[in-house]
């Protein structure tokens, strides 16, 4: 005959064994394992690209898709490939397509449910897995001249020249750019015509310097191949409006 401490303690185990199943069912509803499909690339292999899944838990991972990139590299699979470096918005090397939409990855929160995207820039030759070769890009910005050209010599050599206030405002909308390529490879009209049409961020700059760039943008491809898709804007981390600066452009182009 049980006493009635032996049915205590009974009862004792079977609540704890009743709680841990209640515990263990409570961590399955709310599992923190995120797949994510990443494009995968190797050029010294033969074997055509892919999206590679990776399962990751969330609960050691930092909220952002930089972060989650660092966690596959560092634990799962050191061969994947992409570019970061400050993390903080400010180099632009980590641009790549997240869920359909170009953005840094070290801005862009994981999308919380489901499973994540994760491609290069589009319309861009892959080097490998998630690096696009930025050759292009970066001849087409170097194309507009963005630095200042002096016309007449310095009064006093050796000595800064003072820049107002009313003067550093208009560069507003302009300076932040950080040619992360965001813009450019979200804009149809660049990926139909990349070697011929300038890109959002190349004319962006531009127009810092227009007066005396004017001729040199001046072209039915370079120029006016912008149909104010907008997509640009959209694409911006840095909450820009290249297109605005393009029509701006093509403002002055009518009006000299």
């Amino acid at each position: 005959m049980l006493t009635s401490a032996t049915r205590a303690v009974f009862s004792r185990q079977h609540a704890s064994e009743s709680e841990a199943e209640a515990q263990v069912l409570e961590a399955k509803a709310t599992s923190t394992r995120k797949i994510f499909q990443i494009y995968r690339r190797n050029p010294d292999s033969p074997q055509k690209p892919e999206l590679r899944k990776y399962e990751i838990d969330m609960k050691d991972c930092g909220p952002m898709v930089l972060d989650a990139l660092i966690k596959i590299k560092n634990q799962i699979d050191p061969t994947l490939t992409f570019r970061r470096s400050c993390r903080e918005g400010i180099c632009g090397s980590c641009a790549m397509n997240i869920d359909g939409c170009n953005g840094l990855a070290c801005l862009t929160k994981i999308p919380s449910g489901g499973e994540s995207t994760i491609t290069p820039l589009p319309h861009m030759f892959v080097i490998k897995d998630l690096v696009v070769d930025m050759t292009n890009f970066y001849n087409q910005y170097k194309s507009v001249e963005p630095w200042l050209k002096r016309k007449n010599p310095l009064e006093e050599p050796g000595k800064e020249i003072r820049q107002s206030k009313e003067d550093r405002k208009k560069l507003d909308g302009m300076y932040e750019c950080i040619l992360c390529a965001c813009c450019s490879t979200s804009c149809p009209s660049y990926w139909w015509n990349p070697e011929s049409y300038l890109g959002p961020a190349a004319l962006l700059h531009s127009n810092r310097y227009t007066k005396e760039r004017l001729d040199a943008v001046n072209d039915e491809f370079k120029l006016y191949r912008c149909h104010t898709i907008l997509n640009c804007a959209k694409a911006c981390h840095k909450d820009l409006n290249p297109g605005m600066q393009i029509q701006n452009i093509k403002k002055l182009e009518l009006t000299t």
